[in-house]
């Protein structure tokens, strides 16, 4: 792959990624605050379909055309303190690293400090990659949950990709995505909105 092509498909995977995270509402401030204090759960949601999609996907690739997987050893240190740390800014910004660049082509103001934020953050690492990395380091065998299961890889994330369906389907029928971003989702402004003029006295009580 060429560096053109690679940044062609990077382009293209972003346009995509975007366009996703604002039609889901998952880019908004509101939603993300709400997936943390727990009042809102289409944040999950979304990111549960993108997991069961990359579990088939990975399934498929794998099982039926022998692309190998790049495992991960487990790094307690860096799952718990990074986890912790993002969670909190998360909860604090009302973003993330990807959801804040969506925030800024939605005329987000705010956006741009996470942003700024971020490339703070990662010159800082810069700096300090040699002890980061020290303090992190890899320990551990590579070990998937299929191997210590003793099945194929597909037939695992198949089964969990099924899992996490079931789950998925009994948390929309339970709270469905339309009761949490009300009725007025589609981004179409209100007629009066649109022709200039005073909204009536029925629509202001209700906003």
């Amino acid at each position: 792959m060429t560096v053109l092509t690679g940044i062609l498909i990077g382009l293209a995977t972003g346009i995509v990624f975007g366009f996703v995270l604002e039609k889901s509402r998952v880019f908004e401030p509101g939603i993300i605050v709400g997936q943390m204090q727990l009042r809102s759960f289409i944040m999950l949601k979304v990111f549960l379909a993108a997991v069961i999609t990359g579990l088939i996907a990975l399934a498929v690739m794998h099982g039926a055309f022998g692309v190998k997987l790049s495992l991960k050893p487990l790094v307690w240190q860096a799952d718990i303190i990074g986890g912790l740390v993002l969670g909190a800014g998360i909860a604090l910004a009302g973003a993330c690293p990807g959801t804040s660049l969506a925030q800024v082509g939605a005329g987000y103001r705010d956006a741009w400090f996470v942003v700024l934020g971020g490339i703070a953050g990662a010159v800082f690492y810069g700096y300090f990659d040699t002890s980061i990395t020290a303090f992190f380091a890899e320990k551990g065998a590579k070990v998937t949950f299929a191997e210590l299961a003793g099945y194929p890889f597909w037939m695992v994330a198949i089964g969990f990709a099924a899992v996490l369906t079931i789950f998925l389907v009994a948390l929309e029928r339970m709270i469905p995505w339309r009761q949490e971003v009300g009725t007025n989702v589609d981004g179409v402004l209100p007629q009066d909105a649109v022709t200039g003029s005073a909204p009536s006295r029925e629509t202001s009580h209700r906003a």
